[in-house]
């Protein structure tokens, strides 16, 4: 009767070891799922940004002061660098509450005699996570009035 009470716990223990081992290898899923649903939904948001802020650019023929009022945000400056905070519901923050950050770096150029300035923006997601660095890179240019 002993030994039949003993092939029962071993049984048990096997089992639950299974299920240990099953959940572990679920929750390791769950993980990288949340991760990659993660890096799909900062691709989308920062590419809206960029698209605003090229536009934004853009309808004011390169004026970094009004494209910073039509884009709605506090763009900050250091030397030829514009910058604008966003925190993690995208919405524009202080650098305190910043979760990702805009760049736009303006630069003069002549294309077929036509007077253009050209903007790269880039969005970059701040911290040392995985999902940290930069996110999308955009150039656009605009004609000069």
């Amino acid at each position: 009767m002993r030994s039949k009470s003993s092939l029962f716990l071993i049984e048990q223990l096997i089992v639950i070891a299974v299920f240990a081992i099953c959940a572990a290898v679920c929750v390791r899923i769950f993980v990288e799922s949340y991760i990659i649903s993660s890096a799909g939904a900062d691709i989308n948001n920062a590419l809206l940004v960029v698209k605003s802020g090229a536009e934004s650019f853009k309808a004011a023929s390169g004026d970094m002061d009004a494209a910073a009022e039509l884009l709605g945000v506090n763009l900050n400056r250091q030397d030829s660098l514009w910058f604008a905070y966003y925190d993690n519901e995208w919405r524009p923050s202080g650098a305190d509450d910043a979760m990702y950050m805009l760049y736009l770096v303006p630069s003069d150029g002549t294309v077929d005699e036509e007077s253009l300035v050209f903007c790269q923006l880039r969005v970059e997601r701040l911290g040392d996570g995985a999902l940290s660095g930069t996110i999308i890179e955009l150039t656009t240019a605009a004609q000069k009035n």
